[in-house]
């Protein structure tokens, strides 16, 4: 059985905002830099085979915090990366709440397609992609995949049979861990949005 790590990258002024997407130069803040800091602290006795990341930079700043404390080479999967949101890319909160189409997309997400983007379902689809593969090259192991927020809760809501029409129902915090286990017949979600104490906990769970 393979135990995955869902990471959210660390916090940005982007966030909570405007829409960051694949916007090119959104990088950690200071907060951010601590939150990753800590983190890789964190997960520092965490025996990890593999860390796979986002090739966003906010993520990979993430990812490098995290791998400096292991023998390991990041790697880096476009499957990833965030929501592609198009249009909406680089827009504020404010700007989209007076788009009708943002409105409808936020009720109908399983369905509805940023304009110029992607559906959520498409998302989520390669979310599960880079699960799966994961698993496959790593049965027994411990793999990080450093993401973002829309990716990740998509993805979560994939495999607690959630549909993506509700959503806003999990919370992502920024630099937080949920912890995924998959193998053959076993599929648990052993914890999502958690902090240290949280994924302390989880991961020793998991070894009893």
């Amino acid at each position: 059985m393979t135990t995955i790590l869902l990471i959210r990258h660390g916090m940005t002024d982007a966030v909570g905002r405007r829409i960051a997407g694949w916007d090119p130069g959104v990088l950690l803040n200071e907060r951010g830099l601590e939150q990753v800091e800590r983190l890789g602290r964190e997960l520092a006795v965490v025996k990890f085979d593999a860390i796979i990341s986002s090739p966003l930079e906010r993520a990979v700043m993430t990812a490098a915090a995290i791998a400096k404390h292991h023998s390991l080479t990041v790697s880096y999967r476009e499957g990833l990366g965030e929501v592609r949101f198009g249009e909406w890319t680089g827009l504020t909160l404010d700007q989209l709440e007076r788009d009708g189409r943002w409105k409808l997309w936020c009720t109908m997400r399983a369905s509805e397609r940023a304009p110029g983007g992607e559906t959520m379902l498409e998302t989520q689809s390669r979310m599960f992609d880079e699960l799966k593969a994961a698993c496959q090259t790593w049965p027994d192991g411990v793999v990080a995949l450093v993401s973002h927020a829309d990716a990740i809760r998509a993805l979560l809501h994939h495999l607690l049979g959630i549909s993506l029409d509700l959503f806003p129902r999990l919370r992502v915090d920024p630099a937080s861990v949920s912890i995924v286990r998959m193998g053959p017949g076993v599929l648990e979600v052993a914890g999502v949005n958690l902090n240290a104490e949280g994924i302390a906990a989880s991961l020793a769970r998991g070894r009893t």
